[in-house]
C-alpha cells in the first residue's frame, strides 16, 4: 500500500496537487522521490521528522511571535516531504522575478525622482502619493546605481490549474532566507538518501551572492569595504536570521548603539576604538532607522544615518522608501509599470485585485464580501485581512464600515486555491496548502535562489501560511536539469 493512502481521507477537493496528478500517480517530478518515500513508509518518515525538529532546536532555528505575551522563541515548524520544482517550470519562473524586479527599480528610481510614469499617466498619481509609505522626504535622493530593491522576496502562489501567480511583493525587509538554507542543511542530514541521483540545485551560494551584492553597493573609492547588518535586536521575530546571516557572511551584527556618525560618516564602536561601516544590511523598518529622520522615540536606530547615506558615504541596502511598490493598491499596477518600464507583458501575472479606492471596484467587493479576501493594503504577516469564506457575519459587517470609511487602505481579490502537497502528521498525510517565496538579488547581476522558501499551512484546511499563524516550511528542490520533465501524467 503507497504511503499516499495511509490517510482514507486525503481528498483533492479542485486543488491542484503538486506531487499527485491522481491517487497513486505521482507526476513526473515526483516519480522517484514518491518511490523512495514508500519505501521508507510512515514509521521511518516520522522518526526522522523527529530528529529534524530535534536538530532545529539544537541549532536554535526559531521565531517569535509578537502576539505571545512572554515573547516565546518557537522552533520553526518542519515538513520532511519536500517540494519538487522541473527546470523548465523553474526557468519561466526566474525570468518573471528578474524582469519584475528589473521593473520595480525602475519605477522606485522614477517615483522618487522624475516621476514620469506619473506625469505622463500611465498609473494614477493619486493611487501612488496617496500611499502612507510613500516617503516625501527622500524625493530625489540618490541611491548607489539607482538600485533601491537590492533584497527582495516575491510570494509566489499556484492556483488550481498549476499557474504561478504572483501574491505580493516585498521589497523592503524580506525575511526567511535562513529557513532555506536550514532547511537543506536539515534534509541532507536527516534523509541523505532522497537526494541520490537527483540533480538538485545547490542554495547555498546564496549567501556568497549576498556579501558580493552588498560589497558592490559600497561607496566609490573603497576597496575592502566594511559591511555590517543592523538589526532592531534579540526581541525581533527574525533574530534567528540577523544572527545567522551575519555569521555566515562572516560580517559584524550590530545594533543601533554600535554604530555613531560623525561628520557624516558611520562608524562602528569596536575595542580597538572607531571602525569605519560603509555598507549596511539593515533589517530595521524606515521610520524606526533614524530618530532624526523618523520616529524620534527609536531606540534601535542610528542618529544621523540618514544624512551619512544622503552624503553619499554609506550604502544601506535595502533603499527607503520602497515600502510604495509594497502597498497592495500599488501591486495591482505592476503589470503595467513592466509593460511601462520593459515595453513586455509581464511574464508572471497577478492574482486578480480590486481597489476599493475606486468605486466601481468597491461597489463590487462591498456586494461580494463573502466569498473575497480582503486585505488592508500596508499590513502584512497575514494580519489585518478578512477571509470572506471563512468570516461571521459580524466580521464581514466590521470590514464593510472599514472599506466605507477609508477605500484608499483596502484592496480585494477573489480567494486563491493554493496549491496543496501531502503533509506528515503523525503516522499519516493529508493535504497542506502551500506558497513560495524565491528571494532575488539585484546588483551587478540579478541573481534568484534556486527554489526560495516553500511556506505551508500546517493547520488542516487553512489557507494561510505565515508562521505568525502557524505555517511552517519545507524544503524546495529546483532540477537542475530536463530529466524530470514532460506533461503531468
Amino acid at each position: 500500500m503507497g504511503f499516499v493512502n495511509l490517510d482514507a481521507n486525503y481528498q483533492f477537493n479542485g486543488f491542484y496537487d503538486e506531487m499527485l496528478a491522481a491517487r497513486g500517480r505521482p507526476r513526473p517530478a515526483y516519480r522517484r522521490l514518491y518511490d523512495q518515500l514508500n519505501r521508507l513508509g510512515p514509521d521511518e518518515l516520522q522518526r526522522r521528522h523527529k530528529l529534524a525538529m530535534e536538530m532545529f532546536r539544537n541549532h536554535g532555528i526559531t521565531f517569535a511571535v509578537y502576539p505571545d505575551a512572554q515573547g516565546t522563541e518557537k522552533v520553526f515548524p518542519f515538513d520532511v516531504i519536500p517540494r519538487v520544482i522541473d527546470a523548465r517550470t523553474w526557468q519561466h519562473l526566474e525570468a518573471g522575478l528578474a524582469q519584475r524586479l528589473r521593473a520595480l527599480n525602475l519605477f522606485l528610481d522614477d517615483v522618487y525622482g522624475r516621476k514620469l510614469i506619473l506625469r505622463q499617466g500611465a498609473i494614477p498619481p493619486e493611487i501612488v502619493l496617496s500611499s502612507s509609505l510613500y516617503l516625501r522626504e527622500i524625493e530625489g535622493l540618490k541611491v548607489p546605481h539607482g538600485i533601491h530593491c537590492n533584497i527582495a522576496g516575491i510570494d509566489l502562489v499556484r492556483n488550481e490549474k498549476g499557474d504561478f501567480f504572483v501574491l505580493e511583493d516585498n521589497l523592503r525587509t524580506p525575511s526567511g532566507a535562513s529557513y532555506v538554507q536550514a532547511n537543506r542543511y536539515v534534509m541532507k542530514r536527516i534523509l541523505p538518501d532522497l537526494f541520490a541521483g537527483y540533480p538538485v540545485r545547490p542554495v547555498e551560494g546564496y549567501i556568497h551572492e549576498l556579501l558580493r551584492h552588498l560589497r558592490w553597493l559600497a561607496p566609490g573609492g573603497v576597496d575592502d569595504p566594511t559591511v555590517v547588518l543592523l538589526t532592531p535586536g534579540i526581541n525581533n521575530s527574525a533574530y534567528y536570521e540577523h544572527l545567522y546571516l551575519a555569521k555566515q557572511m562572516g560580517v559584524e551584527l550590530v545594533e543601533g548603539s554600535d554604530l555613531v556618525v560623525d561628520d557624516d560618516h558611520v562608524f562602528m564602536r569596536t575595542t580597538r576604538g572607531l571602525r569605519p561601516v560603509h555598507v549596511i544590511y539593515r533589517r530595521i523598518d524606515d521610520e524606526w532607522l533614524d530618530p532624526i529622520f523618523g520616529r524620534q522615540e527609536s531606540l534601535v536606530g542610528v542618529a544621523g544615518l540618514v544624512n551619512a547615506y544622503r552624503a553619499g558615504n554609506v550604502a544601506i541596502a535595502n533603499a527607503l522608501g520602497n515600502g510604495v511598490a509594497d502597498d497592495k493598491a500599488v501591486y495591482a499596477m505592476v503589470p503595467k509599470i513592466i509593460r511601462y518600464y520593459l515595453d513586455e507583458d509581464p511574464i508572471l501575472p497577478n492574482v486578480e485585485t480590486y481597489l476599493c479606492a475606486n468605486e466601481s471596484d468597491r461597489r463590487y467587493v462591498l456586494e461580494h464580501l463573502d466569498s473575497m479576501v480582503v486585505k488592508t493594503v500596508d499590513a502584512s504577516g497575514g494580519y489585518g485581512m478578512l477571509i470572506g469564506t471563512a468570516s461571521t457575519a459580524e466580521e464581514r459587517e466590521e470590514f464593510r464600515r472599514r472599506i466605507v470609511a477609508a477605500p484608499r487602505a483596502f484592496i480585494a481579490q477573489p480567494v486563491v486555491a493554493l496549491s496543496i502537497q501531502p503533509v506528515l502528521d503523525g503516522g499519516t498525510l493529508r493535504p497542506g496548502h502551500q506558497d513560495l517565496r524565491p528571494f532575488v538579488l539585484t546588483g551587478p547581476d540579478v541573481y534568484v535562489t534556486a527554489g526560495g522558501l516553500t511556506r505551508v499551512a500546517l493547520r488542516p484546511g487553512s489557507l494561510i501560511v505565515n508562521s505568525s499563524q502557524g505555517g511552517g516550511s519545507r524544503d524546495t528542490w529546483v532540477m537542475a536539469d530536463d530529466e524530470f520533465q514532460g506533461p503531468d501524467a
